[in-house]
């Protein structure tokens, strides 16, 4: 499966973009100034998204990597 086909399945399923998911986690803490805070680990983001949104950890991965500026 390509990078955007997670991000379209994401959107499908959640309703949210990764922008929507980028200001939810800046309202969490986990970015800070546009950037990945340092003190939070991957796997405390991956369970937030797959405990809120009901991802799989592929999908979780996905988003955690348009975090990191991933965006193909």
């Amino acid at each position: 499966m390509s990078f955007q086909a997670y991000i379209d399945n994401i959107q499908s399923k959640t309703g949210k973009t990764p922008a929507d998911f980028n200001k939810l986690a800046e309202k969490r803490g986990f970015i800070i100034d546009g950037k990945l805070n340092p003190k939070v680990k991957a796997t405390e983001i991956t369970n937030w998204l797959k405990e809120e949104f009901e991802l799989g950890h592929g999908h979780a991965m996905a988003i955690y990597a348009t975090f990191k500026g991933k965006t193909e």
